[in-house]
């Protein structure tokens, strides 16, 4: 990848960064992601162009609204940088089309999925058919070989997650369920991994907080489990097919 693709990819991703803040906040909220335009939710007051460049207004207003100085909180700079550091990253790792487009497809999808469930325990219906539209209209444009791979893994992960919520209703939740199967389009084999990284870091997760609040307490502390299919799937998209195929080898 030359020095233009990558600094082409983290001005893209500083930009889609920038609109998936706007996705985080509306889309559970039930608002139109274009009307009204971008806005000061403790004010109102529209926020001007020279005001909304990601992360550099945020550093030149030191985190405040210009008009009535209402905190902004720093997770906006964070998600535009960490969309522009992947898109980068996905860029110098995928030499193929296919790869690259997928990969930027789904980091685009998972960045506001973990960051919803996270905040409402929700996964939206919306994000999960755009995810799956793209993965499918991306593999059927540029890689044929991909789409028995993808079906299989989508349906693989889809069911076996399907499984674990009718078991458990209370430990797992139809969009996780959806979440599962997208990923799997996404991912094809590499789903594998990225559901075994979920389940290891949710984990390590849950004894953390049953050692800070005890045993009682931590088992009635809901965590969504979509953050950590999230953080499975990114990480998988760099690993995973690594990590299959060192473990087929090691059992074949």
């Amino acid at each position: 990848m030359t020095a233009a693709g990558v600094l082409l990819a983290a001005v893209g991703g500083l930009a889609i960064g920038s609109f998936l803040n706007v996705v985080v906040w509306r889309l559970p909220r039930h608002e139109s992601l274009l009307h009204p335009g971008s806005h000061c939710p403790g004010c109102d007051a529209p926020i001007k162009p020279y005001d909304n460049i990601p992360v550099v207004s945020w550093l030149i207003l030191r985190g405040r609204c210009r008009h009535c100085g209402e905190p902004i909180s720093i997770r906006y700079p964070l998600t535009e940088l960490a969309t522009a550091a992947l898109y980068v990253a996905v860029v110098i790792a995928r030499d193929d089309t296919a790869g690259i487009a997928l990969g930027l497809a789904l980091v685009t999808i998972l960045i506001p999925v973990a960051q919803i469930d996270y905040d409402h325990q929700i996964i939206p219906n919306v994000l999960m058919i755009i995810g799956a539209i793209a993965a499918l209209a991306i593999t059927i444009a540029f890689d044929h070989d991909f789409i028995k791979e993808q079906l299989i893994a989508g349906a693989a992960a889809g069911g076996f997650f399907f499984v674990i919520a009718f078991l458990a209703p209370r430990g797992m939740g139809m969009g996780d369920v959806k979440l599962a199967g997208v990923l799997g389009l996404f991912l094809g084999r590499a789903v594998g991994p990225a559901v075994l990284i979920a389940f290891v870091s949710g984990a390590l997760v849950g004894v953390a907080i049953m050692m800070r609040k005890g045993v009682a307490a931590g088992r009635k502390t809901r965590v969504p489990f979509g953050v950590f299919l999230a953080l499975g799937g990114v990480i998988a998209l760099f690993v995973g097919d690594s990590l299959a195929n060192h473990y087929a080898d090691k059992f074949h």
